[in-house]
């Protein structure tokens, strides 16, 4: 594949990074016009966004730098390359710190959580297949040997280098997968979101939709540098897939019991008014 997009004499410009950018400009475009569909400040989505963004970046950077720092006070000049190295657990760390700005932000800007998350969801979702059709380029997160005939070889030395694939032998294109299932999610929220439906749900089925397509998706990744759980049987993604779903979930059942919880106090007095009415008509009669 092609981890390079492009150089200009030193200067290497990563796919990776080139196809995430895209992905992110393109989130935050798209998620101008959801925001405007649910109600909420576009403004302020937006500026939601570039926090989370650069949070998550921040994060990513800093764990890099603590873990090799007795490297780079030996080379300075290899505090160019950290952005060219790919993790797990980088995205873990990106994730965290992301979300977590993202959030005290949407509080101290006293922005609606429903509504904000409702219209998110389909804008990460695009951003994460953007993301993997990156990662498939470059090699990051690679996939389990195969033979199929759609298997992808790494032969750049590079896609060895940033990101550990191994060079010469057919993998299945995982990434590839997930990107396309990512893609769809953001397709179907998209559809979904103006349709009659509760404050909640679009967010609720995303992290639905999220985990089931990162679970499946790991079993054809290779588990390297995953972290595994409970002998093998999940990794590190899996595990958080579990949670996604569960979260979803939780979201849906939350929204639907408030809302029977609300429908006999506002029938109650419509009940009541209408027995009133029924009463008058039959003493009139």
């Amino acid at each position: 594949m092609h981890p390079v997009l492009f150089h200009i004499g030193p200067l290497y410009i990563p796919t990776y990074g080139a196809l995430s950018a895209l992905g992110v400009l393109l989130a935050l475009f798209l998620a101008q016009r959801t925001s405007a569909v649910t109600g909420v400040n576009a403004a302020h989505v937006w500026n939601l966004c570039v926090v989370g963004l650069f949070a998550a970046l921040a994060g990513q950077r800093l764990l890099l730098i603590a873990v090799n720092l007795s490297d780079l006070r030996r080379h300075p000049a290899w505090l160019l390359e950290l952005a060219m190295i790919h993790h797990p657990l980088l995205a873990c760390v990106a994730a965290i710190a992301g979300v977590g700005s993202a959030a005290l932000y949407a509080r101290w800007q006293h922005m609606p959580m429903t509504a904000t998350a409702d219209a998110l969801a389909a804008p990460l979702a695009l951003g994460l297949a953007f993301e993997q059709f990156g990662a498939l380029m470059s090699g990051s997160g690679y996939g389990t040997e195969t033979s199929v005939r759609w298997a992808v070889t790494y032969n750049d030395v590079l896609a060895a280098r940033w990101s550990g694939a191994p060079l010469g032998i057919p993998l299945h294109p995982v990434q590839a997968y997930a990107a396309l299932a990512f893609l769809t999610l953001s397709i179907l929220l998209l559809v979904w979101l103006p349709a009659e439906r509760r404050k909640g749900d679009v967010a609720g089925l995303g992290l639905i939709g999220a985990g089931v397509s990162i679970y499946v998706t790991e079993l054809w990744r290779d588990g390297e540098g995953r972290g595994m759980l409970l002998n093998g049987a999940l990794d590190g993604p899996q595990a958080a897939a579990i949670l996604f779903v569960l979260a979803g979930a939780i979201v849906l059942l939350e929204h639907k019991r408030q809302i029977t919880e609300a429908e006999p106090e506002r029938s109650g007095p419509e009940a009541k008014h209408n027995e009133l009415g029924a009463e008058n008509e039959a003493k009139h009669g």
